[in-house]
């Protein structure tokens, strides 16, 4: 009797163990889970005065989280990605959607990531104003132009809407920065290499001003066919929206007969003097899929299976992609050796896009290079902490990656 009492006991106590790991403990881990923050969007009404508009003649717009404490002076600015539009029809596509036109856009954006205002993962820009720069002129905010032919307008603004978006920020503090970030995401990090410098004009002389790209380091390199596929697109994108007159001028007059390829941050990023971070996969999911082998180089779909699962590649494949990489860390030497106040993390994780995610920026689990993460990485360069130009070793070595996170084709349009 007192046998069968104990173990009744001893079972209820078990079960109610169970019951309180599965409820309350599960429930403390939500609850300690970083709360979204959802930030409102903010029209430039001024933009009319200069015709800076969308695509489809609507207001460029921003979302911008108030700084705090000792970052109330600091300025965080991250340029929305969102691929190109390269020809009328895509544009006038482009302009019918969130992409070209603020009336589509969301009114609120979440904020993770470099974003975040948790200071537990995001413990170096947390307290800073940080403004999302939403992105709706499809030329990585260079164009200047207008197309109108009586019946159809289309608005190639991005320079003015770039200078729109400043002009609207600095009286409400960004003019008197202590600190300051440029940074952006795909489109979004390659604006960051066309704005760079123009940047740090704006901003008190005595600022420490310096920029980040994310998975903005687009190559200009062969696909699998031997052709030049991003090389004609980016022509395209540059032609189209009159982008040529907003490049580096250093750049253009260096190669006066093929100035659109100062579009390609390879060519421009020698001239830019700004202290220059670049965070990028060397298998960048995105240029695997449309500049390596983009759709019209495997009309049969030979590489369906690898693009899908890095683990399904054949060894062909593999080698193919290693060959991409060892091209992404030659276009990048002369910058690893010879600038000394840049920074580099470049690692071996099949991804695009790893600053807004706090999967990738900082979590338990994120990407890492010698131990390192995304977000120590940049922290560790922007204030200068710690050398921080990081090269990881090639694919399978890596444990630490996501190695999945799918890309749209390029004439999706959204990187």
């Amino acid at each position: 009797m007192i046998h069968n009492s104990f173990s009744v006991t001893m079972n209820f106590a078990v079960a109610f163990a169970l019951f309180y790991l599965i409820t309350v403990e599960s429930w403390r881990v939500h609850s300690q889970e970083p709360k979204k923050l959802y930030v409102n969007m903010t029209l430039v009404n001024n933009a009319r005065e200069t015709g800076a508009f969308c695509l489809d003649g609507s207001l460029p717009a921003y979302h911008l989280d108030r700084g705090f404490g000792a970052g109330e002076d600091n300025w965080l600015l991250q340029f929305e990605g969102g691929g190109w539009c390269n020809d009328l029809k895509s544009c006038l596509e482009r302009a019918k959607t969130r992409r070209g036109s603020t009336n589509y856009m969301t009114k609120y954006e979440t904020f993770n990531g470099i974003l975040s205002n948790n200071a537990t993962v995001n413990p170096d820009f947390y307290n800073w104003n940080r403004v999302k720069l939403r992105y709706c002129d499809g030329a990585s905010f260079t164009g200047n132009k207008v197309f109108n032919n009586g019946t159809t307008k289309l608005y190639f603004k991005g320079q003015k809407i770039w200078e729109a978006l400043i002009a609207d920020l600095l009286p409400k503090g960004l003019g008197k920065a202590r600190k300051a970030l440029l940074s952006g995401c795909s489109a979004g990090g390659l604006a960051t290499f066309h704005h760079c410098d123009n940047f740090t004009k704006y901003l008190p002389t005595n600022a420490s001003v310096k920029c980040l790209s994310d998975a903005g380091f687009f190559l200009d390199g062969r696909d699998v066919s031997l052709n030049h596929t991003m090389r004609y697109f980016f022509k395209s994108v540059v032609r189209l929206q009159g982008s040529v007159q907003n490049l580096n001028k250093n750049c253009t007059s260096a190669m006066p007969s093929y100035p659109d390829l100062c579009f390609f941050p390879q060519y421009v990023l020698k001239y830019i003097s700004t202290p220059y971070f670049i965070l990028n996969s060397a298998y960048d999911v995105f240029q695997f899929h449309n500049i390596l082998v983009p759709p019209s180089t495997d009309p049969r779909g030979h590489w369906i299976h690898c693009k899908k699962d890095p683990a399904a590649c054949t060894p062909t494949e593999i080698n193919t992609l290693q060959g991409f990489r060892l091209s992404m860390i030659a276009a990048l030497k002369p910058f690893y050796f010879y600038s000394n106040s840049g920074g580099m993390f470049i690692n071996s994780c099949f991804a695009h896009c790893q600053s807004e995610s706090q999967d990738t920026w900082s979590g338990a689990d994120s990407p890492k290079i010698k131990n390192t993460t995304i977000a120590e990485a940049v922290g560790d360069w922007y204030f200068s902490r710690n050398r921080s130009k990081a090269i990881d070793c090639p694919y399978p070595c890596d444990t630490t990656c996501r190695n999945l996170i799918p890309a749209p084709a390029l004439h999706n349009l959204i990187p």
